[in-house]
């Protein structure tokens, strides 16, 4: 079997490219193939920003019309066959796009004139991926004018910049939105992308890539080649390839599956349903409509270039001891549901793991929806935190997640859900806590038997984050600053310290 052509638009015309390996990167297409080297390598493994590019993706929105979606992400771990039917831009593209209507006598798009203006450069070598991620900000926030200074910075958190120069290029982000508008000819783009579709349709059986668009053809194909490698944002495969140099003979992408990105509310049943193949920025945006306090966490658990790429179901599914989405999924008592071409099957979440890396999925399974139950209405309070404890603020792997989520009814803990990350082999609930607070008196007596309770029930390993005996006092921590914020205090996260910036 060869690989299939790889199809996308390109400074407005469509590229084809044949021979592409199933496991060649997006990073090494855009080097070595096309010689487009303003993308930079830097870190090879989704951290540090310099290899970002933007991709607009056809979609319809709620009304039934095509709009065009931007995203920026990491071309570092991104495999180049995912973007099949995409446009995509780097930083060389922004002034040769035709379908880029740059200001009136300027050869600058107001991105880089903005990083001109403000001094948003040093030695240059991460501007490039600075670049592309305040394109993407450009285009989804109404040419920057609907972003403040948090808002930039969040946008901009999977960027770094190795000489310090945060303040210039925030500057920057803020005064793009100033500068004349260019503007993307986006029902153009769309009609290109509608007739590259047309021209790159084609059969799936002959390919060492396979990216169908249908739910049934994708359970037909996992069944039928059960070893394939199983992907979706690559956020972490992708570092198989780049950091391991494994080779991956056969993917099946799941990402294409129009089923698996649905998210929609199911109100008879009462229920969030999330496809498996949303990306987490859209799964957390989602999440957060109903639990806006989760909007720290959410920019925390990666940089945006990550939250476009990486899926919720390939989150889920991965199982990493240290992911973040599963302590809050299983505090928020989510079921996951498996298919195969036998039917559906659904369990709690935390059900799923056996062991490090390992779950319940025969051969033939998928991960292909979360569910997680809505907040109720009523008398009773719902109290729910999310916690990431990490070396670094952005941007970072936890070396601790634990997640909190109470019902408390007349100064009593009626329901208790807790998950917790980074202590245990699997993501875990932590049943035994959640014993010791149902039915107690929410007061500190309680708090500080529960705190006993969760530092015993888990047996965290040390490594290179953090060590066991400090993993298992701030657990007992976590829940006692619970305790604080649930009493109205302050000043007992960073969170509450703010920065005073002039500009």
């Amino acid at each position: 079997m060869s690989s299939r052509p790889l199809h996308f638009l390109r400074r407005g015309q469509p590229v084809t490219l044949h021979d592409i390996p199933a496991d060649r990167t997006l990073l090494e297409v855009l080097r070595e193939d096309l010689h487009c080297t303003g993308t930079k390598e830097g870190c090879g493994e989704g951290d540090c920003g310099a290899c970002t590019v933007v991709l607009g993706e056809r979609v319809t929105d709620a009304q039934g019309q095509a709009q065009l979606h931007y995203k920026a992400i990491n071309s570092c771990i991104r495999l180049a066959h995912s973007i099949d039917g995409m446009a995509l831009w780097t930083v060389e593209d922004l002034t040769q796009d035709p379908d880029i209507a740059l200001p009136a006598g300027k050869d600058l798009h107001p991105v880089q004139e903005a990083l001109v203006q403000c001094h948003g450069t040093q030695c240059g070598f991460c501007t490039p991926g600075f670049v592309m991620s305040m394109f993407g900000m450009y285009q989804n926030h109404a040419c920057g004018s609907a972003l403040d200074r948090q808002g930039a910075q969040e946008a901009l958190s999977g960027n770094l910049c190795r000489c310090t120069g945060y303040r210039p290029i925030l500057d920057a982000a803020q005064y793009m939105a100033s500068l004349p508008v260019a503007t993307v000819d986006a029902p153009t783009v769309i009609q290109k992308l509608e007739q590259l579709a047309v021209a790159a349709t084609q059969s799936q059986d002959k390919n060492t890539y396979k990216r169908p668009d249908s739910l049934g053809e994708l359970l037909q194909i996992r069944a039928q080649y059960p070893q394939a490698q199983v992907v979706a944002g690559c956020t972490d495969v992708g570092l198989w390839v780049t950091k391991q140099h494994k080779r991956l003979e056969m993917v099946l992408d799941v990402t294409a599956a129009a089923e698996l990105k649905v998210i929609a509310q199911d109100k008879a049943q009462g229920q969030l349903r999330i496809g498996a193949a949303a990306t987490l920025e859209e799964a957390f945006t989602a999440l957060q409509s109903h639990w806006p306090q989760l909007h720290k966490f959410a920019t925390r658990f990666a940089g945006l270039p990550v939250r476009n790429s990486g899926t919720l179901g390939g989150n889920v599914a991965n199982g990493s001891p240290i992911g973040d989405s599963m302590p809050l999924l299983i505090a928020l008592n989510a079921q996951v549901v498996l298919a195969s071409v036998r039917g559906e099957r659904s369990l709690p979440l935390e059900k799923l793991y056996t062991g490090y890396r390992q779950n319940v999925m025969a051969a033939d399974e998928l991960v292909v929806r979360i569910d997680v139950p809505l907040p109720k209405t009523g008398t009773t309070t719902q109290q729910l935190r999310a916690y990431k404890i990490s070396k670094r603020q952005d941007d970072d792997i936890s070396a601790v997640c634990l997640v909190i989520h109470l019902g408390i009814e007349d100064g009593i803990v009626q329901t208790a859900s807790i998950g917790a990350g980074g202590v245990a082999a699997t993501p875990a609930r932590a049943v035994q806590t959640e014993h010791a607070l149902i039915g107690q008196p929410w007061n500190a007596a309680t708090v500080q038997a529960a705190q006993a309770a969760l530092e015993a029930e888990f047996h965290p390993i040390s490594d290179i984050r953090a060590s066991g005996h400090y993993r298992k006092h701030l657990l007992g921590s976590l829940l006692q600053r619970f305790w604080l914020e649930s009493q109205g205090h302050t000043g007992v996260s960073l969170e509450d310290i703010r920065v005073e910036v002039s500009v």
